[in-house]
């Protein structure tokens, strides 16, 4: 990239090329790997993404890795949510409304540290509680 800054192309555009090549090959598959990546894979991405920051390749704005893992799971969830629905079991009623839920459906269990990281139980206890 440093090749597009001396050509005089504008901060603007190297900002939109590297969210466009560098942080969409990032957040492309966070939602399935990102529960295996362990911290110190996340302090090398951010690492990297404070250098970039630091040489002006991307926007000062720029969140970090993990908010971006967070917005990939939230898009993730949006385009799956209705498949998901198929696998939880109908809710059933309660007589105490302790507080409100978005949906109607009970959570399968946590039973093991890999359930942890599995991207359905992943997805569906952050965004359907």
């Amino acid at each position: 990239m440093p090749f597009l800054r001396n050509d005089g192309i504008p901060v603007t555009s190297l900002h939109d090329v590297f969210r466009a090549t560098v942080v969409a090959k990032v957040t492309y598959g966070a939602p399935a790997w990102s529960g295996m990546c362990s911290a110190a894979d996340r302090s090398k991405l951010n690492s990297f993404i404070n250098r970039s920051k630091k040489f002006g390749f991307c926007d000062k704005e720029l969140p970090s890795v993990t908010e971006l893992f967070c917005e990939a799971h939230d898009i993730a969830l949006n385009n799956i949510h209705h498949v998901l629905q198929t696998y939880l079991p109908n809710r059933t009623e309660t007589t105490y409304n302790l507080r409100n839920h978005t949906h109607n459906k009970p959570l399968i269990n946590k039973t093991s540290h890999l359930n942890h990281k599995d991207f359905i139980i992943q997805m569906l206890y952050k965004h359907i509680c």
